[in-house]
């Protein structure tokens, strides 16, 4: 007899022995059981479906960072009028400043000025003692004066061959007219007959020899005046030149002696008693006294935006005072570069050294453009990229942009950007690594 086939859902019940020895037959549970166990396992399946969907969809994808909406800080790119202006902040510093310097070493052995004195040009600031100096110029005085001696020795030496030379030339013109006028007595006795020939021919000759070496003497000395001019300007250079040195000698003993070289206030003087100084030692400076200047400090990203001849404004009290960029000066320190404005009028009373100043530098024109508040978010990009809303504003996507001129509010927009973009203005620090937002 062959055994009943049971359904999978089916659950064999306990059997029993039968009278006559048969056995029952299994029992079929009621079809709802069936379908419910049904329904329990294609549910769980649904169940793990569903459940991957939403762990796929709170999991961001690679490049992306969940943010929460209070974290952000959302600004629209609008265009409104871009006012291009640089705010920094300026001290007072001297206009003109004087370093004070020692042109010769030595030991310090009188202080006369003081530190924050008012000084005149001249003015005496220290004296030094320097034995080895003192030996050395009584020596090159002395090599000076004597080459100065060589030199008036030559001078004489020339003078008395030119001397000479004249005494020459004024005997032989003296001979010659002596020879003349007895060559003109006797040619009135040879025309009365009471000279010869032969007699008269000699003192024509002695007359002739006269007149010859006058000539020479004469070219000769036209020559030697040639000669001898061109050694006395030798000879004179060379004089001024031992001069000078004999000048220079003088004055490095005088070096000893610190002297004001402009009238102002000393600074920075801390000289000692005792104390050594090098040559080229700086042991000071004078400032201009009541003229003064502003220097800014201005991060390098304007380096090439401000130039000599720029407008300012510096905010003194209630007043605003127009200023200049007078110089600008290109290295850079820290980030920062240095710029030194001046005062268009009378500077205003009671300036000190070193009083902070707020100062507006205009850049351009006010002119329309497109901007975006100046924030956090150009920290991380240098405004070259920013993070875009997405239209359902659940999403934020990194932009490629371009940004120009920039003020303490604005930032200008070149490029990348429309009227009416939302874009996300907070700190990008935590988003460097990020190419998209999802914000929730």
């Amino acid at each position: 007899m062959d055994r009943p086939i049971s359904s999978p859902d089916a659950v064999p019940s306990p059997t029993r022995p039968m009278p006559g020895g048969g056995m029952d037959r299994a029992v079929r549970r009621p079809r709802h059981h069936v379908l419910m166990r049904r329904a329990m396992r294609w549910g769980a399946a649904a169940a793990v479906v569903v459940a991957g969907v939403v762990v796929w969809r709170m999991v961001p994808a690679s490049g992306t960072l969940s943010v929460r909406n209070d974290q952000l800080t959302i600004e629209t790119v609008r265009s409104a009028p871009f006012l291009d202006y640089l705010p920094v902040r300026a001290s007072v510093a001297p206009l003109h400043v004087t370093y004070v310097g020692a042109v010769q070493g030595g030991e310090v052995s009188e202080v006369v000025a003081r530190d924050g004195a008012l000084v005149a040009k001249g003015d005496i600031l220290a004296r030094l003692t320097n034995p080895q100096l003192q030996l050395d110029v009584t020596s090159r005085e002395a090599q000076i004066a004597s080459q100065l001696g060589a030199v008036s020795a030559q001078r004489l030496a020339l003078q008395q061959t030119r001397t000479g030379e004249e005494s020459q030339l004024g005997e032989a013109r003296y001979n010659l007219l002596k020879a003349r006028r007895e060559l003109e007595i006797h040619e009135q006795l040879h025309g009365q007959g009471f000279e010869s020939d032969a007699n008269l021919q000699s003192y024509r000759d002695e007359a002739d020899y006269d007149a010859n070496r006058v000539a020479r003497l004469d070219a000769a000395r036209a020559q030697d005046l040639a000669v001898a001019a061109r050694q006395s300007d030798e000879i004179d250079r060379e004089a001024q030149r031992l001069r000078s040195n004999l000048e220079v000698v003088e004055d490095s003993l005088n070096a000893l002696v610190l002297r004001a070289p402009v009238a102002g206030r000393l600074t920075n003087f801390d000289l000692q008693p005792g104390q050594s100084l090098k040559a080229g030692d700086r042991i000071g400076q004078i400032d201009s006294e009541g003229q003064y200047r502003l220097d800014a400090d201005i991060d390098e990203f304007y380096l090439g935006r401000v130039s000599v001849g720029q407008r300012a404004d510096a905010e003194m009290g209630d007043a605003k005072v127009a200023m200049t960029v007078a110089r600008v000066h290109p290295q850079v320190t820290n980030g920062q570069f240095r710029a030194e404005l001046t005062f268009d009028g009378a500077m205003p009373a009671g300036l000190r050294r070193g009083e902070s100043v707020d100062v507006r530098i205009t850049l351009g024109e006010t002119h329309l453009a497109l901007v975006l508040p100046n924030g956090a978010w150009l920290e991380a990009g240098g405004g070259s990229a920013a993070f875009v809303m997405t239209p359902d504003g659940h999403g934020a996507d990194r932009a490629a942009i371009t940004s120009g001129r920039r003020n303490p509010e604005q930032v200008e927009i070149t490029g990348g950007l429309h009227a009416g973009d939302r874009v996300v203005v907070s700190s990008y620090n935590s988003y460097k690594n990020f190419n998209h937002l999802s914000i929730h």
